[in-house]
């Protein structure tokens, strides 16, 4: 047996590829992906639907035992439990996020969406289980691995390859990244969609509603459904394989000429619905360029928040989802890696022009013009009070005067960010409630809340006047 296949065997303590020895292709671990320092392992995906159903179910049972279990306790002393307390609990929490982590698909999804978008919401110690899942997944075993493979490829298509990693490069929660190198020579990053995850979309998205409904943590008179519809539209997007290719060459070509950024490049003699081949690209996380020196870290954030504004006003197509998983930063050539184009839509140049009168009435401190653009977007509806719409002109004008107040915005600085979580919060407690808000803003909102904080991962320093000017986003009352 070759000398791969018995590492490979060794370390998992499980069945490896069958065929393994007949092609005399090896396989072996990536350097890095020790189990010493991940919570990843080998787990097969939960496949069939009631499968799942029973699993979600079971931590559901579970969380709502604890909360039962706990409140009692706090009744026989005397207290007064809320829902909240009750349900945040470290060990719920990790019992979510360990269960969410091994049925990965949408389950996982929607998780690592709570555990980025609540940012300092939740205590640290609890935000600290959460981000679990947005590390690296458990995988799936050989053996299952080589089930999909089978189902998606010709007979004999180890042939083909002269070396294949079985353990993944990347694991997250629709699927994980293989490095593999042809016999023809090329090397390939081979991204392979989790088994029933597709089909298992909308039985997820409806038990994650339940298990939020349960929680008591939506304020009162909070409309879930339209958020969990938007959901399920966008996961069935972002597991076809073939959609996310045609996003990934659209992407290639935007930034062809642009040195700025790389995007692997297609390979659709190994991709098909269900797998994704592209070139393999060189780079470290991208948080781990918080290490380098002042200059390279503002020069990447200020790229990224480029990148984004060049994509809603200058492409009208976007990436939306920044999970810090889809960059890489080659310390070589300087250059950002740009991977994951599932999550890519094109935006409505309706609503790309609504910002740009929003970024224009900000920075000239117009309350009227900033409220009439508001309620065009959807932050505000026509039923809202008028003491909820000040605050929330409050909240927008803060932020532009924040921009405005010099010429570089220094993201290492957390006091904007701790005064907009205080008047958030002050306003839900008010009693209000945010109106449905249409996909394409819900997930602009979602991108550029990742991009900044990963800016302040990197405690970056970024003329963004400089940027909103190179975008014509400066000369009053721009073509609109």
């Amino acid at each position: 047996m070759p000398k791969g296949c018995s590492a490979v065997l060794a370390a998992q303590q499980g069945p490896n590829f069958a065929a393994c020895r007949c092609h005399g292709a090896t396989y072996s671990y990536i350097p890095g992906m020790s189990n010493d320092t991940h919570h990843a392992r080998p787990l097969p995906v939960p496949a069939k639907r009631l499968a799942r159903l029973g699993q979600l179910g079971s931590m559901t049972a579970g969380v709502a035992g604890s909360m039962a279990f706990n409140g009692l306790s706090q009744w026989g002393r005397g207290q007064r439990p809320s829902m909240r307390d009750l349900l945040l609990t470290p060990t719920n929490i990790s019992r979510v996020a360990d269960q969410l982590a091994k049925m990965r698909g949408a389950a996982m999804k929607i998780g690592q969406l709570v555990s980025m978008d609540t940012g300092d919401m939740l205590p640290p110690e609890l935000a600290q289980i959460m981000a679990r899942l947005r590390d690296d997944a458990h995988y799936m075993p050989p053996a299952q691995l080589k089930k999909v493979l089978n189902a998606q490829w010709p007979a004999n298509w180890l042939g083909a390859f002269s070396k294949f990693d079985v353990r993944p490069i990347a694991a997250a929660s629709i699927g994980q990244v293989h490095r593999v190198q042809l016999k023809d020579g090329r090397d390939l990053a081979i991204k392979v969609q989790y088994p029933g995850v597709a089909k298992s979309i909308d039985s997820d998205v409806a038990n994650v509603g339940v298990l939020m409904r349960m929680s008591g943590l939506l304020p009162k008179g909070f409309d879930l459904q339209p958020y969990l519809e938007e959901a399920r539209k966008q996961l069935h997007q972002e597991t076809d394989y073939a959609r996310e290719g045609a996003q990934l060459v659209r992407f290639g070509q935007l930034l062809a000429d642009d040195p700025r950024f790389l995007v692997p490049q297609m390979h659709s003699d190994w991709s098909t619905g269900e797998i994704l081949a592209m070139t393999h690209v060189a780079g470290v996380p991208i948080e781990a360029a918080a290490q380098e020196p002042q200059e390279v870290r503002d020069r990447i954030a200020t790229q990224l928040i480029d990148l984004t504004l060049k994509e809603l006003f200058t492409f009208g197509l976007m990436q939306t989802d920044p999970n810090f998983a889809n960059y890489l930063y080659d310390r070589d050539t300087g250059r950002i890696v740009l991977l994951d184009f599932g999550a890519t839509r094109d935006i409505d140049p309706v609503i790309a022009g609504q910002y740009r009168q929003m970024v224009q009435a900000g920075l000239a401190d117009d309350g009227g013009a900033l409220m009439a653009v508001a309620q065009q977007i959807g932050f505000v509806g026509t039923d809202t009070s008028a003491g909820h719409k000040a605050q929330i002109l409050d909240m927008i004008r803060m932020v532009f005067g924040a921009l405005a107040s010099g010429p570089v915005v220094d993201f290492s600085d957390k006091e904007l960010s701790r005064q907009m979580q205080a008047r958030g919060m002050a306003l839900a407690e008010s009693g209000f409630l945010p109106p449905p808000l249409p996909i394409d803003v819900l997930l602009l909102q979602r991108k550029f809340g990742g991009v900044f904080l990963l800016a302040a991962r990197l405690r970056a320093r970024v003329d963004v006047m400089a940027l909103l000017d190179r975008h014509g986003l400066l000369s009053v009352r721009a073509a609109e």
